[in-house]
């Protein structure tokens, strides 16, 4: 691997500050779960550079005021609603069918965090199910109008919680192990970053980049609203930690926005990062940096196989 990738931007930064002066007039985005949260920010910053974008979503009312709102904030009139459950593959079909022409940046926002045990219909847990083969299926999906695009980006919004935990692939739904939220949501989130692994590697030849993040420790955002839930949280969690930094919005957004539309990550692309640079190694007992089995590439050719192999089986 080349060079650290450094910015100028940081922890701090925000969304609105990363993109400033970049113009995407002409370009078309999609951001999943972009009705709350980050996902909102994370439009608003990519419409107010010109972008059309589309927000992706399960609520559909909700995505539709959000478009209201980010269109009188920003007079884009290219703020469009689709669409989407992530946890069901005929819903990701749907969207994938119904896209037409190219798309230049795919931000995979959208994500469960440490709900009690749920099954998708085929038996998946519900968390690797939304999380990781929602996104992934859809990213395969739409392949032929990321290449079409010339220069596309995805971005894949992990977390430092994948330090919980790497790939079972032994036991990924949970049928054999004790069930443990963290554990599930840290094997997703190492699956986001994996798949940006190994995407980086398939899609090279089509122009298409592919890079993870670790968006900070979020405030006012709906991603924990499970927590309350949680009897037992893994020793290496610890909800109370100093050395993650918490961040608003606007600087939650930050890094998304760096990796989808600023010409500074031009061609950057197989990483993970955080506060807008590439992270470096974690280092045990530090929430911060990435862990190395989530930059695997054995491991990461493995889980696009299986992950094929459990999206084939469920849509024969």
């Amino acid at each position: 691997m080349s060079d650290h990738i450094t910015t100028p931007f940081g922890a701090t930064s925000t969304a609105a500050e990363v993109i400033a002066g970049v113009d995407l007039t002409g370009h078309r985005a999609i951001v999943t779960g972009g009705s709350s949260g980050l996902g909102v920010e994370t439009a608003r910053a990519l419409a107010d550079a010109g972008a059309a974008v589309t927000l992706a979503v399960r609520d559909v009312a909700a995505g539709e005021r959000v478009a209201r709102d980010l269109t009188a904030a920003t007079g884009n009139r290219q703020v469009l609603v689709s669409p989407l459950d992530l946890a069901d593959q005929g819903s990701v079909a749907a969207f994938v069918s119904a896209w037409t022409g190219p798309l230049h940046m795919l931000v995979n926002n959208a994500g469960i965090m440490a709900p009690p045990l749920s099954r998708t219909p085929q038996g998946w847990e519900a968390q690797f199910a939304t999380n990781h083969l929602g996104h992934f299926a859809l990213a395969v999906g739409l392949h032929d109008a990321l290449a079409a695009a010339g220069g596309a980006r995805i971005v894949a919004v992990s977390s430092v919680g994948h330090v919980n935990s790497d790939v079972d692939f032994d036991d990924i739904n949970f049928d054999h192990r004790p069930y443990d939220p963290w554990l599930a949501y840290g094997q997703s989130k190492t699956a986001n970053i994996l798949f940006a692994v190994e995407a980086a590697k398939q899609w090279a030849a089509d122009g298409i980049t592919a890079n993870a993040l670790n968006p900070g420790r979020i405030i006012g955002t709906n991603l924990g609203r499970h927590i309350g839930d949680i009897a037992n949280a893994p020793a290496s969690f610890d909800p109370a930690s100093t050395d993650v930094s918490w961040k608003n919005i606007e600087q939650g957004a930050a890094t998304s926005v760096l990796l989808a539309g600023s010409p500074l990550v031009n061609s950057v692309s197989g990483r993970y990062f955080e506060d807008c640079q590439e992270a470096g190694p974690h280092q045990p007992g530090v929430r911060r940096g990435v862990a190395g089995y989530a930059l695997d590439p054995v491991a990461a050719a493995r889980l696009w196989r299986v992950s094929s192999d459990m999206i084939a089986a469920a849509t024969r």
